[in-house]
């Protein structure tokens, strides 16, 4: 891995000569999992592994805004027409634009929102996460959902 893929990880993804272990599988394990969740950053990524209890869910991280190619290789490379895709970002400007765009591309996506007091998935506490990843049909660990 050059010092560039390390620095940028979406250059990876631009390239397409991305390793799946990267992103938290390896090999063929992506073509088991049907459901991909779209977030920005690899601390949003952590933040809901860590209450996500379903494996049938790929959690993929864009490391910020993408641009048109990276999209397109990110739709392609991810068979993301052919999943059940979950669209979930900031409610800041960055965030707001890569949705919009996710969204142009990716008509049949579901969309979750967080309250926009904490503006950022990873700033939200972990029961708002959970409770929200539940009213999506996700599987969470009990203990993430406040009064359980």
């Amino acid at each position: 891995m050059t010092s560039l893929n390390k620095m940028v990880g979406i250059y990876i993804v631009i390239k397409g000569t991305f390793n799946r272990s990267y992103y938290g599988i390896d090999g063929d394990d992506m073509d088991e999992m049907s459901r991909v969740l779209i977030v920005e950053g690899k601390q949003d990524r952590k933040k809901i592994q860590k209450i996500l209890d379903d494996e049938d869910v790929f959690i993929l991280c864009t490391f910020g805004t993408l641009g048109i190619d990276a999209l397109e290789e990110l739709v392609d490379d991810y068979h993301l027409f052919d999943r059940d895709v979950f669209i979930f970002t900031d409610t800041d400007e960055p965030g707001e634009k890569l949705r919009k765009m996710l969204n142009q591309e990716l008509s049949h996506a579901e969309n979750i929102y967080i309250d926009k007091k904490y503006r950022e998935v990873e700033d939200a506490p972990e029961h708002v996460l959970a409770s929200l990843l539940l009213s999506a049909n996700m599987r969470v660990k009990v203990e993430y959902l406040k009064g359980f």
